[in-house]
């Protein structure tokens, strides 16, 4: 499944996947389907550097939506996607990662 079109304006911001960079993802082929239980999770980055994230569903009384994240929620999501569409330091410019 690949995330769908979807534009949204919250709190005075507008939010558009088409315009904004993929970054993680749960939508891979486990052999059966690509939705995890009827539901899927992507990560993006706008231009301007905001992240959110689209939900998508197949749930009758479920519907899509997009939400704003605060950079340090789209870092913990990021990490828990097991699809990687970008490497880290692309994905969050001005994190420094040090060695473990």
């Amino acid at each position: 499944m690949d995330p769908k079109p979807m534009i949204e304006i919250i709190a005075g911001k507008r939010y558009r996947t088409e315009a904004a960079e993929l970054l993680a993802a749960d939508s891979y082929f486990d052999g059966d389907s690509y939705e995890r239980a009827g539901r899927n999770t992507f990560l993006f980055r706008t231009p301007n550097g905001n992240y959110f994230m689209q939900h998508q569903t197949t749930w009758e009384r479920e519907r899509d939506c997009l939400t704003p994240l605060a950079r340090d929620e789209a870092v913990r999501i990021f990490t828990e996607l097991p699809v990687k569409k970008a490497d880290f330091e692309d994905a969050f410019p001005g994190i420094k990662v040090e060695d473990a």
